[in-house]
């Protein structure tokens, strides 16, 4: 007797190739319209967005991998290229010597309100501005149960919407 390969029905197989196509998609979108308009990619602008949105700019090596879902390895390679371009800058944590802080400067602050306009004009028009209203809710009601339990504790900022 052969067994049976699992299959999706046919809403699960469309709702399933709808999300995956946006999770591949979307990031190359939005990253070709900020290195084109902002000189930055989207995770950079996703660091930049969380150290913005922390209580004084600043947030811990280990809190700011969370909030943008890297490892370690790819955010310490990142913020050292912001750092270079006097984006941000590192710092001993004052609570622990051994671990490092990631303070966003001036011009950190600066790049991401440069960066805003446009990035917000491109998530309207490839993906909010092709939904009603309704839809957009419904959109949202559908995937912010995914995105608890991929993000259990909730330290994703992403979560609260980056914009």
């Amino acid at each position: 007797m052969a067994n049976q390969v699992p299959r999706m029905d046919p809403i699960e197989s469309r709702a399933w190739l709808a999300l995956i196509g946006t999770a591949e998609l979307l990031p190359t979108a939005l990253d070709a319209q900020l290195q084109a308009d902002s000189a930055m990619t989207h995770f950079e602008f996703m660091v930049l967005g969380s150290l913005i949105r922390s209580p004084e700019g600043r947030l811990g090596m280990t809190a700011l991998a969370a909030s943008t879902n890297a490892t370690l390895p790819r955010l310490s390679k990142v913020v050292t290229r912001l750092a270079a371009r006097g984006l941000v800058e590192r710092s001993t944590a004052p609570a622990d010597r051994r671990a490092v802080d990631v303070e966003l400067t001036g011009e950190g602050r600066a790049a991401v309100v440069r960066a805003l306009p446009g990035h917000l004009e491109t998530v309207r028009r490839i993906v909010l501005d092709g939904l009603t209203p309704e839809q957009q809710v419904a959109l949202a009601d559908a995937l912010e149960p995914v995105v608890a339990r991929l993000d259990p504790r909730g330290e994703f900022a992403g979560r609260g919407g980056h914009g």
